[in-house]
């Protein structure tokens, strides 16, 4: 399902890689198949595959789905029926990434979203209220475009969960797997129509926002203890949820972002040095030492030195890049792989000696032919 959300809307780069992601250059990017997460359009189709590998992330997860949905498919008929349904999806999940959730997956009529995962955020379980917010405010308009009275449910919780692959060789899906993914698809099954069911430690966190809000003891399936919940209300005249800060690193557009759009990683997490990185360095040292002993006095020479230099400069700007995503936008927990590991030093070790090489033939020259 492609992502409605305009433009105008969406972020210029990704926002864990900086890889250009609208503009002219992004164009070229699009050529090589990196393009928007159709999960966030807000990153790139490479660092969407962070998810892809397992590991544990304290999130705030949303399930969102559209009342009376047997109700409609019986009133309305199953082509009418999944013309509203696929409208809602988009405008859903529009409005979920634009405050910088994931989706997850659609489950019929209903939307199922991550907030904290890919990109880190420290207000997650704010922008997950506050997309919540933004959607419910929709469907007065929503109902108007399909002439019915149509209302959302929304339910959400945060906590501790394992995102990772499941499934076959042949058949494989990303999802979260713990107690807070089924405390929020719990509570949204105990919504009414136009309410949003958050758990009490996510109300906690915008309490200032909805003063006065009643905790529920709800008895839900799975749970042995009665969990803590608050219905806000929010067809009703509520106040604007306050904005929070960004936490999100801005980047600006430069060349460097180019430059680790092309040298960077197939995925930002596993492997932030990729293998064209890693062949860039070995190429440039073994072809600068094989063409330096034929070239002495080409006019060659100084175009070859100028290259092996600027592979050698990107290579280490690939590096330090990679460095900066790290310690911005993902898991301190989670630490460099073995694979990794490898290309770093591959890459770094023949950038270095390419350097030497080319600052040790510029004078050698000298002194030879002075």
């Amino acid at each position: 399902m492609s992502d409605p959300a305009r433009p105008s809307d969406l972020a210029p780069q990704c926002g864990i890689c900086g890889t250009l992601l609208s503009g002219p250059l992004a164009r070229v990017f699009r050529v090589a198949g990196i393009k928007r997460s159709p999960r966030n359009p807000n990153i790139c189709s490479r660092c969407d595959t962070h998810v892809h590998d397992g590991r544990l992330v304290e999130m705030t997860v949303i399930f969102a789905d559209l009342s009376s949905f047997t109700e409609l498919t019986q009133n309305l008929g199953a082509e009418r029926t999944h013309e509203i349904v696929d409208a809602f999806l988009r405008m859903a999940s529009a409005t979920i990434t634009q405050h910088g959730g994931f989706i997850d997956k659609y489950i019929g009529d209903a939307v199922m979203a991550l907030f904290n995962v890919p990109i880190r955020h420290a207000d997650h379980a704010r922008r997950a209220v506050a997309a919540a917010l933004e959607l419910q405010s929709g469907m007065a308009a929503f109902s108007e475009r399909f002439n019915m009275d149509l209302n959302a449910a929304v339910g959400i919780a945060s906590g501790w969960a394992r995102v990772g692959r499941l499934g076959s060789e042949e058949s494989k899906d990303v999802t979260a797997i713990g107690d807070v993914v089924n405390l929020a698809a719990r509570l949204e099954a105990k919504t009414n129509p136009g309410e949003i069911l958050i758990s009490h430690d996510i109300y906690e966190k915008v309490a200032a926002d909805f003063p006065g809000v009643v905790e529920e003891r709800l008895a839900l399936k799975g749970f042995r203890d009665p969990v803590g919940a608050h219905r806000l209300q929010a067809r009703t005249d509520l106040p604007r949820l306050a904005e929070a800060p960004e936490t999100a690193p801005k980047r600006t557009v430069s060349w460097g972002a180019v430059i680790f759009g092309i040298l960077g990683a197939p995925c930002a997490v596993t492997t932030l040095i990729s293998p064209l990185a890693v062949a860039v360095g070995v190429g440039t040292l073994f072809g600068l030492s094989g063409i330096l002993t034929y070239l002495d006095r080409s006019p060659l020479r100084i175009p070859v030195l100028i290259v092996a230099t600027l592979g050698a400069l990107a290579n280490l700007y690939t590096l330090w890049h990679a460095r900066q995503i790290r310690a911005e936008t993902l898991d301190p927990a989670v630490g460099m792989t073995r694979l990794e590991k490898r290309r770093t030093t591959i890459v770094l070790g023949t950038a270095v000696v390419t350097i030497f090489m080319v600052v040790f033939e510029v004078i050698a020259h000298r002194i030879l032919h002075s």
